[in-house]
């Protein structure tokens, strides 16, 4: 394997402009629910039950564990369906339970709210309703990236496909973060069931279908993420992988409080959120065509070193400094594309070096989630866990509470990216993967 090489040229015939949107529009409705599941929900349910930060870092980090589990058995699935059919019986048995899920998540019994942290009742609503969203979204997820990895076998179309895939997802993910501060959760499910019923339809009817494999996958489903990791090349695109994506999911945690009590501009969050989603979007294009010319590891680790040298300065940041927030929103945004465009084409290199191009996409995308899922499991539970044992909770004004929330947020993601940067460089000159 050549991995300090330039892409090979392409091997399969480009996807026309009009497929490839049939394929790609569908992550923006699926993208919709990841603002509201993993940065809005701590700070909605602290206001409306009263459930204590650490109670619901918990949560999170316990229903993130059973969803990490499931993973590798709807990955299994998904192969098995794909020998019979496509990948389209997953994204529809996915789109119900995920619809359904969401919307209670966001819309608790009012005999559940603001009974404070002794509130069984609320807890319980909250760990149900989070299980289940993140289930069908996992399924939905697997079936979805499983398909784009078969939509081409060269590095540059496959970053072509995943860049433009992620870029509808940031459109998704900038209007799951505005529409319940503008219109509400309600108008924000509603919205999203629209999309996703409207967009799913797109997807079968209009994006290449790959070919059923016809040969039966065997074994036990609990079992096949075993297969990936016999491979040395996915062991270590994995474990690059967790490291670099443990550092966002942190400052993602704990944004909602940063922002408003660090800067005191909270009701600006929803600006910085879509200065720093907009430009990962448009930065989509930049990454697509620069796989066209340099290896992807040199441009992932380019985007790594981008991003901590753009970021880190969030920590000396005080109240007010919306500008400058602004610029670190704006270039961390730009770095974030490459987070975003290029583990996953690595991955689809992965599967096709490995021998197992359709046939066993979702048993590597189905562990690829759930490693995905153990790191925002952690980040949940070490950020909350951590800014709360440092002295900091929410509202808090302190100088101490606020240097320990700013030390979550800013240094210690910048820690986590270096070291990420480190592996991938090694990997890379080693031509590990």
């Amino acid at each position: 394997m050549t991995a300090l090489a330039a892409p090979a040229a392409a091997t399969a015939t480009r996807l026309s402009g009009s497929a490839l949107a049939a394929y790609a529009l569908f992550g923006l409705p699926l993208m919709m629910t990841a603002l509201p599941l993993n940065i809005l929900l701590p700070d909605f349910y602290a206001a409306r039950t009263g459930i204590a930060l650490g109670t619901i870092g918990n949560i999170m980090l316990a229903t993130r564990l059973i969803d990490a589990a499931v993973d590798p058995l709807l990955g299994a699935w998904v192969d098995a369906e794909k020998t019979r059919a496509s990948y389209a019986r997953p994204l529809l048995l996915a789109a119900p339970v995920l619809a359904l899920a969401f919307w209670l998540l966001f819309h608790p019994p009012a005999a559940l709210r603001i009974d404070g942290d002794a509130n069984g009742g609320a807890a319980l609503w909250l760990f149900t309703t989070l299980a289940c969203a993140y289930v069908g979204f996992s399924l939905a997820t697997v079936a979805y990236q499983a398909w784009g990895a078969e939509l081409a076998h060269d590095d540059a179309g496959r970053t072509r496909v995943v860049g433009s895939r992620e870029a509808a997802g940031l459109i998704g993910v900038l209007i799951g973060g505005s529409l319940p501060q503008i219109a509400g959760y309600q108008a924000l499910a509603i919205t999203f069931l629209i999309l996703f019923v409207l967009l799913l339809a797109l997807l079968l009817a209009r994006a290449p279908r790959p070919r059923a494999s016809g040969k039966a996958i065997t074994g036990n489903p609990y079992l096949a993420f075993i297969e990936p990791l016999r491979f040395a090349n996915a062991r270590w695109l994995l474990t690059v992988f967790a490291c670099n994506a443990l550092a966002p999911a942190i400052t993602s945690t704990v944004f909602i409080f940063f922002v408003a009590d660090r800067l005191a501009l909270g009701a600006q969050s929803g600006l910085f959120l879509a200065l720093y989603f907009v430009s990962g979007a448009a930065s989509m294009p930049l990454w697509i065509r620069l796989a066209r010319r340099f290896s992807l590891h040199a441009l992932w680790l380019a985007g790594m070193v981008a991003a901590v040298v753009s970021f880190v300065w969030a920590y000396w940041l005080g109240a007010g400094q919306l500008a400058a927030f602004a610029a670190i929103c704006v270039v961390s945004g730009l770095a974030f594309g490459a987070d975003l465009a290029l583990p996953p084409s690595l991955l689809a290199r992965v599967i096709d070096s490995n021998g197992h191009a359709g046939q066993r996409e979702g048993s590597y995308f189905g562990l690829w989630n759930a490693v995905n899922k153990l790191v925002l499991a952690l980040a949940g539970g070490i950020a909350l866990n951590l800014v709360t044992a440092l002295g900091y909770e929410r509202g808090a004004s302190s100088e101490a509470a606020l240097a320990a929330l700013a030390l979550t947020y800013a240094v210690v993601p910048c820690a986590l990216k270096l070291l990420a940067a480190s592996l991938l460089f090694m990997a890379w000159r080693q031509q590990r993967f």
